[in-house]
């Protein structure tokens, strides 16, 4: 954001300060870091349900009879393809295969779909979306100044969620949405998370935001969680994060993402040249994740060093694990780096060993 733009609060920024939560800016949002204890709200995610602000994220319509083909042609996924009621994962990419977003993108009817943008790229998305919908019989609004997003993640969030709506939850899939009532107010009532954890993202009017939120908030096992228990915990899921992992200049490829490009669906997309010809190539470097041997964190930025003390990659998120009790990290090594090599992360100077393992570092039961 510039200098002279002021961070904007969300609907429920209020209670947030009421909860003594700790404010930052965050892409241009003033935003709960963490409560009182990161570690412990990343722990009842795990073991019990946690509540997240999300209305920074960006909620952005495509309508009209062209709006599916206008997204197959702007995306790089099949979104004709997606049935009503369901989501699906996606990117947005520049004509050189290069990632502007990642998204959700979930169809509400045959002729509406919302696509669900980060904050930092609200205004780049709704922009791409407009001049690529062109010539397509669809409409892009904007609206998330319009919309709150509230989330419910952990174990019993089902079992949690259940008491506040009559919607009917057992039968809502993974990524998968249904219109019902929420704290007896409206909502778009969404499978989907960036925890690892089963759970719900509640879209409903900034308006009805605080409602909603109290509700939820006053049910014992719930417990307010910020972004610093949102990252560590979308970390050890093996989540990427724009802005870390995602980039305009990382390709779908290079993240383990080639398989929501689809090359095969029978319409020309923007970037679909670059990103064949990255399919056909062998990346030059590639995302693994790592776990230290110490208790030293590697973090974003931080070089990765071959046994020689050679630079062979870059570290692009790290934290310690509550889950695993040790600090893990995403990074991107160069093509031919032998991974069993004696690995190590550059950590203020010293050197501290690490193990390059499969992700994710935590799968759900």
């Amino acid at each position: 954001m510039p200098a002279e733009t002021e961070a904007v609060k969300t609907p429920l920024y209020d209670v947030h300060v009421g909860l003594s939560g700790q404010m930052v800016d965050f892409a241009g949002f003033l935003m709960p870091l963490r409560y009182a204890s990161e570690t412990a709200e990343h722990v009842a995610v795990r073991t019990a349900a946690g509540l997240f602000d999300l209305s920074h994220m960006g909620e952005i319509f495509v309508t009209g009879t062209g709006a599916a083909a206008a997204l197959d042609h702007a995306l790089v996924g099949d979104l004709s393809a997606l049935a009503v009621g369901r989501a699906r994962y996606t990117m947005i990419c520049a004509q050189d295969g290069g990632v502007l977003d990642d998204l959700i993108v979930y169809r509400l009817a045959d002729e509406v779909f919302l696509v669900v943008a980060n904050a930092a790229n609200i205004a780049v998305v709704a922009d791409a979306l407009t001049e690529r919908a062109a010539g397509f019989d669809a409409a892009v609004e904007d609206r998330s100044a319009a919309y709150a997003l509230v989330a419910l993640q952990g174990p019993l969030a089902h079992e949690i969620l259940a008491r506040h709506t009559d919607a009917p939850l057992a039968g809502l899939k993974y990524y998968a949405i249904l219109a019902g009532r929420v704290a007896g107010v409206d909502a778009l009532i969404a499978r989907t998370g960036y925890t690892g954890e089963d759970g719900f993202e509640l879209f409903v009017s900034a308006a009805d935001a605080v409602a909603v939120w109290r509700a939820l908030a006053a049910e014992e096992q719930v417990v307010p969680a910020g972004l610093a228990a949102r990252d560590s915990l979308r970390l050890e899921a093996g989540m990427p994060l724009y802005g870390n992992e995602l980039t305009a200049e990382t390709t779908p490829f290079e993240a383990n993402l080639g398989r929501v490009v689809k090359l095969d669906k029978p319409v020309d997309f923007v970037g679909k040249k670059a990103l064949a010809a990255q399919a056909a190539t062998p990346p030059g470097r590639r995302l693994v994740g790592l776990v230290a041997r110490g208790r030293r964190s590697p973090r974003q930025g931080y070089a990765v060093l071959t046994a020689a003390g050679l630079p062979c990659g870059v570290v692009t998120s790290g934290a310690p694990s509550p889950t695993l009790g040790r600090p893990i990290a995403l990074a991107y090594l160069d093509t031919g780096v032998v991974e069993e090599d004696g690995l190590a992360v550059d950590v203020r100077g010293r050197p501290e060993a690490v193990d390059v393992v499969a992700l994710p570092f935590y799968k759900r039961h």
